[in-house]
């Protein structure tokens, strides 16, 4: 089988500011959430699962170090986004 990489950047390009700010946020609520569930799953786990969730809580926490950076870059404010919360994924 052959696979194609498509860089994410080309797809972004034909995006206004706008909605690349819009997916930013979204992508913020989204990890942040990731994250807290993790976090709630390693509370509850045993055995192996333990090491699953900790490599979990890790990779869902540089996501987001990763993204809130981002954001501040492009000037989003960060109390902005800690207020949002996720119950519709369809943003207009």
């Amino acid at each position: 089988m052959k696979y194609e990489y498509v860089k994410e950047s080309d797809i972004v390009k034909d995006k206004s500011d706008n909605e690349k700010r819009m997916e930013l946020i979204i992508s913020i609520i989204k990890a942040k959430n990731d994250l807290e569930n993790a976090t709630n799953n390693y509370e509850y786990a045993d055995g192996n699962l333990i090491d699953y969730f900790l490599y979990e809580i890790k990779a869902n926490q540089a996501k987001l170090d990763y993204l809130i950076k981002k954001a501040k870059n492009i000037g989003i404010e960060f109390d902005l986004i800690s207020s949002f919360s996720l119950k519709n994924k369809k943003v207009i």
